[in-house]
């Protein structure tokens, strides 16, 4: 099995798309007016509008409700990105460093899904990431 994506649903699909192409630095695949996707090379993020919850099963998704996820990204210097985004997006936190071993800055996405941003920079965060 392979992880593939994660698909976020969206009331303003627009602004969504927006937000991750500014975090990513990668432009959105519209592949229908009301979904797109960002191809990272790790994984895609798949944004529909709440349209396309009835493709599926009416009420089974709703956006802006998510508090359990955060949307992982891995970066090579979590401190630059900071200073990148922080005047553009909400911050939730200012980069720390974690008991994992990662340093890490978290941000708010127009619906309120967190999204952190990651650098290892112990040895043994960086040979835990050095093969994916």
């Amino acid at each position: 099995m392979k992880f593939a994506s994660a698909r976020l649903i969206a009331s303003d699909i627009n602004g969504m798309v927006a937000f991750y192409e500014l975090l990513t630095g990668c432009s959105a695949d519209w592949l229908a007016p009301v979904f797109a996707e960002i191809v990272t090379p790790g994984a895609s993020l798949a944004i529909g509008s709440a349209e396309t919850v009835a493709l599926f099963s009416e009420g089974s998704s709703e956006p802006g409700v998510n508090r359990t996820a955060i949307l992982e990204f891995m970066v090579s210097d979590v401190d630059a990105e900071f200073a990148r985004l922080k005047d553009q997006i909400t911050v939730v936190h200012a980069p720390k460093d974690l008991p994992w071993g990662n340093r890490t800055v978290q941000f708010s996405d127009p619906e309120g899904t967190r999204v952190a941003l990651y650098t290892p920079v112990t040895d043994a965060a960086r040979r835990r990431f050095a093969g994916r």
